[in-house]
């Protein structure tokens, strides 16, 4: 299984845990298997089955965006970090 790995931000949606093993052949695939067992991340990690702009993906290590992004092939022993900008000044 795939371990995505939630920051402190969106614990409060994940009943405060800090990973979450899913069952996916993708990054799509992990993020809707995401968001279907906890809906309340649903804007915060997927918006209309895109990105959202504020939120980086990482898998092992790697941002997707130099990858295939959501496409991005996920093996059983992979780990996906999700990673929201932080802006401020």
């Amino acid at each position: 299984m795939t371990a995505v790995r939630i920051p402190a931000s969106l614990r409060t949606d994940t009943g405060g845990l800090r990973q979450v093993e899913v069952r996916a052949g993708t990054v799509r695939d992990a993020l809707h298997e995401l968001v279907d067992a906890y809906p309340a991340l649903a804007g915060r990690v997927l918006e209309d089955d895109r990105l959202p702009p504020f939120l980086n993906l990482f898998v092992d290590g790697t941002d997707i965006r130099a990858l295939a992004e959501l496409d991005t092939p996920l093996e059983p022993a992979s780990t996906l970090v999700l990673l929201p900008a932080m802006a401020g000044g």
